[in-house]
């Protein structure tokens, strides 16, 4: 199953998914457009380390955001790597 999840076509048409979301950056600074040119240099590896259970999602980043009523609820940010992934 996780040879399927990792395959180029996979991979691409995630990377576009995460792309297109745009969102914040997670706890490490990378953008949605710094994704790319990561995932290029690093594709093998990262999926070397999934594929031998070695790869561990960063921390989550927190951020308050308002609501509504006043109030303020917790966000928490994922990596954009991390994003791809999952």
């Amino acid at each position: 199953m996780i040879a399927k999840v990792l395959t180029p076509r996979n991979l691409t048409l995630a990377r576009t998914k995460v792309i297109a979301n745009k969102g914040s950056a997670g706890i490490d600074g990378m953008t949605t457009g710094e994704l790319t040119a990561y995932t290029h240099a690093h594709r093998s590896a990262l999926a070397n380390q999934v594929i031998s259970r070695s790869y561990r999602a960063s921390a989550i980043k927190g951020v308050t955001i308002p609501k509504g009523n006043g109030k303020t609820r917790l966000l928490g940010i994922p990596t954009v790597v991390d994003r791809w992934l999952q």
